[in-house]
């Protein structure tokens, strides 16, 4: 029978003969087919509700941001003869050109990356959203490529990049097909739980941060539940 001291002597020529180990093996990363419950918010960039809205679910995702798929669905007013976007936005085309840089900013990053972009541009004040300077400090902030990359690309320099404008009016007729008409509407696994318009209504399950996050982990065990 080995020894107490000739055991551990064993084990440390091992591990000195195992290769090291890489942050990946300190820190996996969980493999799994769980499904993400798609949440959109239906807004419009300049409007104060969406900001509020937006500040609520920025909350909302240091919580439950591994659970969910979230994206913006902008609402306008297609229109054929409006010059430069074909949609007329309420708070004006600085407000298209808002959209148009926050769809293109999400299409080429990260959730968090382009989340950070809009919170940003929130954080600069509603009267700034949309304009070149607030686009590029903000992707600086988040750590996006506004000047080179395929986002700031998109979204040209004035928010009239061909590619923004097309993605501008796909999102827009796709809030009219989900029956999205007030800023800020949140959806939930293709559902409506609760509008803001000046107030909070038709938020059966509550709208504070705590209530989405409670709504969402709900579907997520729902989804994902082992039949």
């Amino acid at each position: 029978m080995l020894s107490l001291l000739s055991l551990l002597g064993l084990i440390s020529i091992a591990m000195a003969l195992a290769p090291p180990l890489t942050v990946q093996d300190q820190f996996p990363t969980a493999i799994s087919d769980d499904v993400k419950v798609p949440v959109v918010l239906g807004v419009m960039s300049r409007c104060p509700d969406a900001i509020l809205c937006e500040s609520v679910f920025n909350r909302v995702l240091q919580r439950v941001s591994d659970k969910i798929d979230i994206s913006l669905s902008f609402i306008a007013k297609p229109n054929a003869s409006e010059p430069l976007y074909g949609v007329t936005c309420m708070h004006g085309q600085e407000e298209c050109a808002g959209n148009v840089q926050e769809l293109c900013a999400a299409k080429y990053h990260t959730t968090s990356e382009w989340w950070s972009f809009v919170q940003c541009q929130n954080f600069q004040g509603r009267d700034n959203i949309g304009t070149p300077e607030t686009a590029l400090n903000c992707a600086n902030a988040a750590g996006i490529d506004w000047e080179n990359g395929k986002a700031g690309q998109c979204a040209g320099k004035d928010g009239l990049g061909t590619e923004g404008i097309q993605l501008l009016q796909q999102s827009v007729n796709d809030s009219i097909a989900a029956e999205i008409q007030k800023s800020c509407t949140i959806i939930i696994n293709g559902r409506q739980v609760c509008i803001r318009d000046g107030i909070w209504y038709n938020c059966e399950g509550g709208h504070s941060s705590a209530d989405f996050i409670r709504q969402i982990n709900e579907e997520y065990d729902r989804l994902n539940r082992a039949d």
